[in-house]
């Protein structure tokens, strides 16, 4: 029984239950799961939208529930940055002195005011409504009252009131309207090389929600085959790509569920079938794919070499991340071997493959799209944590491939210290090693800048933030 059940009614005015709003609730158990265990919503999801769906009565939901469900939480924690800096507006204490529930649910009521078309009102009432369920009333009358303060401007108004000018600076005011970490947005611009434009449009590419991508994996499905799904479009880039234009579930796609079609953002596909089409010079029969969780690249490789009567070895240093890529993998055409090891340890012999893609561990910070969270939770320092490991994989991939083969560096990051900076200090280790020009092995992708290396963008290319840098080993 709460604390205020006990409290003295007013004569006249019965104390009323508190409506519980199974999406909304919902979205709050989800952001919960993020702030308290560091969960990824795109794990954290799914499996409470299946459990919620497979309810019965008022809880259970439809389609539009799962659609607002979804809204609420990615459009909160993309915005988390620019709402906490209006919540801080509006409350008479440290941002940090709210209890971390409480600022969930102010941020789900300022998205629900500021990012929304829902009216004011019934975002003011429904989230009160959801305090009173999960905070107890005494913390919903704050809530009411900070909403009510948010409500009193609209997004463009606040930004107005909380961003500091531009010209004074331009960093935190990127910051703030843009909703990234101030030290993300100064490392994105030094990459992009400078420019407001650029920056103005990748951050707000960041905070788009993106569309669902499907990889048909050859000799197993077909592009055709996928675009008879309702709402499908073929991909920009990838000959293997098709896109959900309206979201959908992609388990409810039969060659998805069978394995011979996966969900793959199309840069990922272009980094692995720019690595599968660059020269060799010699015979090419064995691949490695030496960071191959969770298995998409690893997937899509298997597929590819198997066309050609090559094989795929893949390998994956935890476990369980090797369970997922030998699902992946299961049904593939042609001979592969998945196996769990320490790619800075590799347990084959030096010059033993052909090709070689490392798709090394990284900030992830050209996801943001898909996981917002990230940039809250990455600092600075992660760079360096990171750079001895990188380092390390990239030069197991240039030992372990032949004279004349190929290795394919990637990262989902565009951040400098992680990309080229890791291939500059590697090729300084490897006299015998050169790059080659990736470009050309991306025929019809435009904006792929200078070269030989390769960096792709949402706001550019409605990919991921992929890099990819190709190496031939010369002697």
């Amino acid at each position: 029984m709460s604390d205020t059940s006990r409290r003295p009614r007013k004569p006249g005015k019965p104390y009323r239950r508190p409506q519980k709003d199974p999406v909304r609730v919902l979205a709050f158990e989800a952001l919960r799961a993020v702030d308290e265990r560091d969960a990824y919503a795109n794990l954290v999801l799914p499996p409470l939208l299946r459990k919620a769906r497979e309810k019965e009565g008022p809880e259970k939901f439809d389609g539009r529930d799962a659609a607002l469900a979804t809204e609420l939480v990615y459009g909160t924690l993309r915005r988390q940055g620019t709402y906490d800096a209006v919540i801080a507006a509006c409350v008479d204490r440290p941002l940090r002195e709210v209890d971390p529930p409480v600022l969930d649910v102010l941020s789900l009521g300022a998205h629900q005011l500021l990012g929304t078309r829902i009216p004011t009102h019934a975002a003011v009432s429904a989230t009160v409504e959801l305090a009173r369920v999960v905070l107890g009333d005494g913390r919903a009358k704050f809530v009411n009252a900070v909403l009510r303060k948010v409500a009193q401007h609209d997004l463009d108004g606040w930004l107005e009131r909380v961003a500091p000018p531009y010209d004074e600076d331009p960093e935190d005011h990127l910051s703030v309207v843009h909703s990234h970490p101030r030290w993300v947005v100064s490392a994105l611009w030094d990459s992009l090389g400078g420019g407001r434009d650029g920056i103005e449009r990748l951050l707000a590419a960041d905070n788009e929600r993106p569309e669902v991508t499907l990889v048909a994996r050859p000799g197993r499905a077909t592009a055709e085959e996928l675009l008879a799904e309702e709402a499908a479009v073929p991909g920009r880039w990838s000959p293997y790509a098709v896109r959900l234009t309206e979201g959908g579930e992609p388990g409810a796609i039969a060659a998805v569920r069978e394995g011979r079609a996966g969900v793959q953002d199309e840069g990922s596909q272009l980094v692995a079938l720019a690595l599968a089409n660059a020269p060799l010079d010699g015979p090419d029969e064995k691949w490695l794919d030496g960071c191959a969780g969770p298995g998409g690249k690893a997937a899509l490789l298997a597929a590819l070499a198997a066309e050609r009567g090559a094989t795929l070895l893949a390998s994956e240093k935890q476990t369980h991340r090797a369970g997922l890529v030998a699902k992946a993998l299961h049904g593939n055409p042609g001979p592969y071997q998945v196996i769990a090891a320490d790619g800075t340890r590799p347990p084959w012999r030096p010059g033993s493959f052909d090709r070689v893609l490392m798709d090394v561990p990284c900030t992830g910070l050209g996801a943001l799209r898909r996981r917002p969270e990230a940039r809250w939770r990455r600092r600075p320092e992660d760079l360096d944590g990171f750079a001895p490991l990188q380092r390390a994989l990239l030069r197991t991939a240039l030992e372990s491939v032949r004279v004349g083969g190929v290795v394919g560096y990637a990262t989902c990051s565009p951040l400098l210290p992680e990309t080229r900076a890791v291939v500059a200090d590697l090729l300084k280790q490897f006299p015998d090693a050169e790059m080659i020009d990736a470009r050309p092995l991306m025929p019809g992708v435009p904006h792929l800048g200078d070269g030989p290396d390769i960096q792709l963008w949402p706001h550019l290319h409605g990919t991921d933030a992929m890099y990819l840098a190709l190496i031939r080993r010369t002697a």
